[in-house]
């Protein structure tokens, strides 16, 4: 039977599943308060798996739980049971010249997949998320994170058990690689597979399923202050975009400098000196740099460091002559991901907002806002950058799909 049993498990709780948005909030609302009562086994487990990772490895961040990430957890889980359900949404309502009553009604997408990497917290969001909206989910995690991932689904299936709710709501596959395989190729028991992780994560998976996929791509972003930007706003946007935390999608990996500014970006650098940023600077932000900017962490841009996600202390900064040479630059190196400008000048504005193709365009403040929660959609599964179904933070209706209701009284088709 092999995983199998997994899925077919997952899809008999699924039929099982018809719970009064209520109840479903009350087991969302115990998880959250059991995992801050688990604090103490969460960290203990997340520290076996920590041991065994490089501290210098980008992962280990994303990796790393703390009892203030745990209580944020719990926070998002709560917030998750405050929203009301999109379930049963009436999205269009008519009636035909021929009688028939016509409804379009929201309804769970049914058991989604998701394969992740180092990424703990995601066990609980992808719980809660596929929960709220009536969805079961299939965890996948990466090898770098089984034991946290194991102790937080064992939180999770025991608040299930204590309100008698089949606990194959929530699986977590075996680490092993051959469970990935099967899940790729669970046609007939799947609905949907989401990707989290690094961008040859998510090619593996677009490549190699056999199940619908969302691609919640890699973060290349940049961020473009052009002749008119405030340096004030400017230098605390850069700083927060790239320093708040260097490990997630949404980080700051490109300064596109409009050339007229070149005399500004020492101050505006400043700030990213004091946290020992490493920057790959091209030739004319390097000859402005190399005499204020620290020796050891200042070198000439190499090809490779532009189109690329550090997800670490490190940066890249490229000079621009105009908007429309920043927006070429964005254009041949961007994941459509998240994209930033700092202007003053509204048809700047304008044209940017207009051109980058991006899952979320930002103007005068920080990528790092790029969250599902952030966005007041209580947590995500995942940052989508492709464009059919979901697009950005997907959030409890990205979670859903809709099915056509259709009542008559004996019509029949000529």
């Amino acid at each position: 039977m092999g995983y199998t049993r997994y899925f077919e498990n997952a899809v008999q709780a699924g039929r099982n599943l018809s719970l009064a948005p209520a109840a479903i909030d009350a087991v969302l609302l115990d998880v959250a308060k059991a995992a801050v009562e688990q604090t103490a086994y969460l960290l203990q487990e997340n520290k076996k798996d920590l041991d065994r990772m490089d501290p210098a490895d980008p992962k280990y961040d994303r990796l790393t739980l703390t009892a203030a990430r745990i209580q944020d957890i719990a926070n998002d889980i709560k917030n998750v049971a405050g929203l009301a359900s999109p379930l049963g949404t009436v999205l269009s309502d008519k009636i035909l010249p021929n009688g028939l009553h016509i409804t379009k009604l929201r309804v769970p997408l049914g058991v989604v997949g998701v394969i992740y990497e180092a990424r703990p917290n995601v066990t609980f969001d992808v719980f809660a998320l596929c929960f709220k909206t009536g969805n079961i989910s299939i965890l996948k995690g990466g090898s770098d994170a089984d034991f946290s991932n194991r102790a937080i689904i064992s939180v999770i299936h025991s608040v299930l058990t204590a309100h008698n709710i089949d606990i194959n709501a929530a699986t977590l596959l075996p680490v092993e690689r051959e469970a990935t395989e099967a899940l790729l190729n669970a046609v007939g028991y799947v609905d949907v597979l989401i990707p989290r992780g690094s961008q040859s994560l998510i090619n593996y998976v677009r490549n190699s399923s056999k199940v619908p996929v969302i691609e919640t791509g890699a973060g290349i972003v940049h961020t473009y202050l052009d002749e008119s930007g405030d340096l004030e706003k400017a230098t605390a946007i850069v700083d927060n975009a790239k320093t708040r935390r260097v490990s997630v999608c949404n980080a700051l990996d490109c300064l596109i400098i409009n050339s007229t500014r070149l005399a500004d970006l020492p101050a505006l650098a400043k700030p990213l000196a004091e946290k020992e940023v490493e920057v790959f600077a091209d030739e004319p932000s390097y000859a402005v740099l190399k005499d204020t900017y620290p020796a050891n962490l200042l070198h000439v841009a190499q090809p490779e460091h532009f189109g690329t996600e550090f997800l670490s202390m490190k940066m890249s900064v490229k000079t621009v002559d105009t908007l429309q040479e920043a927006l070429e630059h964005i254009a041949v190196n961007s994941s459509k991901h998240s994209e930033a400008i700092i202007s003053e000048n509204e048809a700047n504005i304008a044209t940017f907002l207009n051109r980058v193709d991006a899952a979320a365009v930002y103007v005068n403040t920080s990528t790092a806002f790029t969250d599902g929660a952030q966005f007041g959609l209580g947590a995500e599964i995942g940052i989508s950058t492709q464009k059919l179904h979901a697009r950005g933070p997907m959030g409890l209706e990205e979670l859903t799909s809709y099915k056509w209701i259709v009542k008559g009284n004996g019509q029949v088709r000529k």
